[in-house]
């Protein structure tokens, strides 16, 4: 599970600041148990009990199924998370100059893409669901949600990097799930980035999506598996290439043909025959941050 320190987190912070519900979190490490198990483990009421492990399912820390017990029902508790990275927002440091460019989620260049797939304006929905043709449909370039189990989507973005411009830093920052619409238990899906037929390298992404609707996803859309996703942070610079803080791969700034007049982006998720794996991409108007694909260029001016 990965967290940041934007509110969408906030339910798991909420969950772990107690004690009561750290101590679940540990008998539930041991093996799966009951909500009357758990009461009288910890010494509390089944009602107080009933109380914390709803706070630990709403932040995604455990999972509960109902299943016949003795003289009724009982909720099973099972623990969800094995792990928990939080990201803190990097320092802002000196001032750094850079040539920023924003791409709609619907302005992709090429595709090449399977079912489990779909595409949404803030409107509605285009076409059919799991039918790539609709990804043609000129409408498509007002889309701001999209997403496929296999296969690849790509961007063209203009490079403004003048001769005198010396790049230092290549940030790409959008707004990623690993859960398909309509499909709660989607497995989490190993996505390749590359850059004008570079391979970055892959992130295996997690499937924490935050409690609740996403802030700006429209009314519309009811599908609680898709609502948003989390924020990521793809960095290359001279030490290498990073998801948010984590190294996924020793290409270099400089391995990149960085000053080309233009640039392709491909995210990819290769080699899936399951339709129960895939990504989901969030623009503008849908999800919890107001960008769409945002492409960042740091750089120094060369001394005369």
């Amino acid at each position: 599970m990965e967290l940041d320190t934007t509110t969408t987190s906030l339910p798991v912070y909420e969950a772990l600041a107690s004690s009561v519900r750290l101590n679940i979190l540990q008998l539930l490490s041991r093996r799966q148990m009951n909500v009357r198990e758990l009461a009288e483990a910890l010494g509390l009421s089944s009602a107080i009990m009933t109380m914390h492990v709803k706070k630990l399912e709403k932040a995604r820390l455990i999972t509960t199924r109902m299943a016949p017990g003795n003289g009724g029902v009982q909720k099973i508790c099972t623990l969800s998370a094995e792990k928990i990275e939080i990201t803190i927002p990097a320092s802002p440091g000196p001032h750094r100059q850079f040539h920023k460019t924003e791409v709609s989620v619907g302005h992709y260049t090429d595709f090449e893409l399977g079912p489990s797939c779909g595409i949404a304006t803030l409107e509605h929905t285009i076409g059919e669901y799991n039918e790539p043709r609709y990804f043609w449909y000129p409408e498509r370039v007002q889309a701001k949600m999209l997403w496929f189990s296999s296969g690849y989507i790509e961007y063209k973005v203009p490079n403004f990097l003048l001769g005198s411009q010396i790049p230092e830093e290549l940030e790409i920052t959008f707004e990623l799930s690993t859960v398909l619409p309509f499909q709660p238990d989607t497995d989490s899906a190993g996505v390749v980035f590359s850059f004008n037929g570079t391979r970055l390298g892959e992130w295996s992404g997690q499937k924490y999506q935050g409690p609740g609707r996403g802030l700006y996803t429209p009314a519309w859309w009811t599908d609680p598996a898709s609502q948003c996703g989390l924020l990521k942070t793809l960095r290359i610079n001279p030490n290498g290439t990073f998801m948010d803080a984590k190294k996924i791969s020793g290409v270099t700034i400089a391995d990149l043909p960085i000053r080309d007049k233009q640039w392709t982006f491909r995210m990819a998720v290769p080699g899936q025959s399951s339709s129960h794996t895939g990504i989901a991409l969030f623009g503008r108007g849908f999800g919890n941050h107001q960008q769409d694909l945002l492409f960042q260029l740091y750089y120094s001016e060369q001394k005369a």
